[in-house]
């Protein structure tokens, strides 16, 4: 599966902010949440149990908070700047600037694995973050997302 696949234009936010990890989260199950026709509180505790088996922050600024979801037919790819770097106990330290949030059904199987795996190649690209970086709307952010040249 090419995570690209699951990056929908409505599905790009660009410069948001939140105060901690946890508003992040929030903020990230109710706009998933908004789009699926799923509860929020369904998606924020799969959300939060993933969390607690470790951070899901990946180093370099970027987070991939993931779960598995009953209710959900196909995988869900949503993705956000933040104008401010927040703390996410990532594993070098760092704050992170950059989120994907993928949610997947609970029946998947190795999709679920394989797209994240697709995902943090595709972030360990210096170049592809730094475009993500100097990005200056959603609709900039999405063209590097696909793989396009501003």
């Amino acid at each position: 599966m090419d995570f690209l696949d699951l990056i929908d234009p409505s599905r790009v936010v660009f410069s948001a902010r939140f105060p901690n990890k946890e508003q992040l989260l929030r903020n990230l199950a109710s706009r998933a949440a908004n789009c699926l026709d799923i509860d929020k509180s369904a998606i924020l505790n799969a959300l939060q149990t993933r969390e607690e088996l470790g951070s899901t922050g990946l180093g370099g600024g970027f987070a991939l908070p993931h779960a598995r979801v009953e209710g959900l037919d196909k995988p869900f790819c949503l993705f956000m700047s933040l104008q401010r770097p927040i703390d996410y106990g990532s594993i070098d330290d760092n704050p992170v600037d950059l989120i994907f949030l993928l949610l997947s059904p609970t029946n998947i199987g190795s999709e679920h694995l394989g797209a994240l795996a697709a995902i943090s190649r595709r972030l360990r690209d210096q170049e592809f973050a730094q475009g993500l970086r100097n990005a200056t709307s959603a609709a900039a952010l999405c063209s590097v997302l696909r793989g396009r040249k501003n």
